[in-house]
C-alpha cells in the first residue's frame, strides 16, 4: 500500500480559548500562577474573575446541555490540595502521574475523563508546578512500571504528564509543558528519567528550542479516520499531529504514536493501515519511536456520563457486545470480547513490525 501524502502546508493551529477563567487567591500569589495570568492576558482572554479565597464557587449548573459547555469553556487557576503532590504509579504507561492539569477542552466523544473525574468537566490548571517539580528527585529509582524492569528499564524512571488532561491543549495558556521539558533536561538528576506527555494537538512550536537533551518523549495520540472524524472534535485532526511528530522528531525529541481507542470499525485494517502508513511517511530518517495500543473500553459510569455530555453520540458502547471484567475491588469495565482482542492484537502486531519496523511496542491493553 503506498502511504498517503501529508499535506505541505500546515493547517491552521486549533488554540482553545476559555470564556471563563476563575483564580483562587492561592493560585494568583504561586510564581506559576503568575505567569499563567500574563500569558491569558497576552492570549486576549478578558473574563478572569480573581476570587477572594481559595474555593471555586458552583459550577455544577442544572445539569442541562449549556451548563456542559459552560463547565467545557471555563479554565479555573488553582492550588490543588497538598496531597495531590505525592506522586501515583500510572501503569501501564509509567512509573508516576506528574499532573500539570485536569480536565480537557477537547470533545471526543469516548473520553476517558468520564470515568476519572467528577464535577463538571472544567480545566484546573496547577499553580503549584513549581513545587511539583522541585520534589521529584525522592521518586527516581522507585517506580515499579519502568524503572528497574527488564522490559523497560532503559527508560528510567517515567513521569506521566498527561493522565488526566491534554498539557498541550492548554500550553499556549500555561506553558506548563514547556517548563517540565525545561526541567527534566536540565535538572542534575540521581538517576535515569523520562518525562511522557501525550496529545491530540499539533502546536509544538514552544517546544522546539527547548535543552530537552531526549529527557522527555512526545507521544501523539492518533487513530483510524473515521474515528477522527466522527468522535474527537476541538482536536487537531490526525494529518496535523502526525506533522506535529515529524517536526519534534526532527528537533530531537524521542516520539511516540498512542493508537487509542482503537476501534474495529467498518473497514478496519484499510483505516488503521493508511494510518500507520501515513505515519511512517511522517517520521525522519532515525527517530526513536514508541507505539502504545489502547482498545475501546468504558465503564457503566463513563458510559452514563459520556451519554449526558454527547446525547446523540454513535459510539459503540452496547454491554452486550462486551466482555466484562472486574477489578480486584469490584470495578467494571467492558471491553471487546476475547476474540476480538485476539484479532486486533494479531494485526496491530504484525502491521506495526511491516510498516514502523523501527517502532518499539510497549504494551497492548
Amino acid at each position: 500500500m503506498t502511504a498517503p501524502a501529508l499535506p505541505g502546508a500546515l493547517s491552521p493551529t486549533r488554540l482553545w480559548t476559555p470564556k471563563r477563567v476563575l483564580v483562587t487567591r492561592s493560585a494568583a500569589e504561586r510564581p506559576h500562577g503568575r505567569r499563567v495570568l500574563a500569558r491569558l492576558e497576552a492570549a486576549g482572554v478578558s473574563d478572569v474573575e480573581l476570587l477572594p479565597g481559595d474555593r471555586l464557587p458552583n459550577l455544577r449548573g442544572d445539569g442541562d446541555r449549556a451548563a456542559f459547555m459552560a463547565a467545557k469553556d471555563t479554565l479555573a487557576l488553582v492550588v490543588p490540595p497538598a496531597s495531590k503532590r505525592a506522586l501515583q504509579p500510572i501503569a501501564p504507561s509509567a512509573d508516576w502521574r506528574l499532573d500539570l492539569a485536569e480536565g480537557c477542552p477537547a470533545h471526543c466523544q469516548y473520553c476517558y475523563l468520564a470515568g476519572s473525574l467528577s464535577g463538571p468537566p472544567i480545566t484546573r490548571v496547577f499553580a503549584d508546578l513549581d513545587e511539583v517539580l522541585a520534589g521529584l528527585d525522592g521518586y527516581v529509582g522507585r517506580g515499579s512500571v519502568t524503572s528497574g524492569t527488564v522490559a523497560r528499564g532503559g527508560e528510567g524512571t517515567t513521569f506521566e504528564a498527561s493522565c488526566y488532561t491534554d498539557p498541550l491543549a492548554i500550553e499556549h495558556l500555561t506553558s506548563g509543558l514547556a517548563r517540565m521539558v525545561e526541567h527534566f533536561g536540565t535538572h542534575e538528576w540521581p538517576g535515569p528519567i523520562q518525562l511522557r506527555a501525550t496529545t491530540k494537538f499539533d502546536d509544538v512550536a514552544g517546544l522546539l528550542g527547548l535543552p530537552h537533551r531526549g529527557r522527555t518523549r512526545l507521544r501523539f495520540s492518533v487513530n483510524a479516520a473515521s474515528v477522527d472524524r466522527r468522535f474527537e472534535g476541538a482536536t487537531a485532526k490526525v494529518p496535523g499531529r502526525l506533522r506535529a511528530l515529524s517536526t519534534v522528531a526532527a528537533a530531537g525529541y524521542p516520539v511516540g504514536l498512542t493508537i487509542a481507542p482503537i476501534m474495529p470499525v467498518e473497514g478496519w485494517q484499510e483505516e488503521y493501515g493508511e494510518l500507520l502508513d501515513a505515519a511512517a511517511a511522517a517520521l525522519p530518517a532515525g527517530a526513536d519511536l514508541t507505539v502504545e495500543c489502547i482498545t475501546h473500553r468504558f465503564t457503566p459510569g463513563s458510559k452514563e456520563t459520556l451519554l449526558d455530555w454527547y446525547p446523540r453520540t454513535k459510539l459503540e458502547m452496547d454491554e452486550a457486545r462486551r466482555t466484562t471484567k472486574r477489578g480486584k475491588f469490584g470495578s467494571v469495565k467492558h471491553v471487546y470480547p476475547r476474540e476480538t482482542m485476539g484479532e486486533l492484537r494479531g494485526w496491530f502486531e504484525a502491521a506495526l513490525a511491516d510498516r514502523l519496523p523501527q517502532a518499539r511496542l510497549l504494551y497492548w491493553t
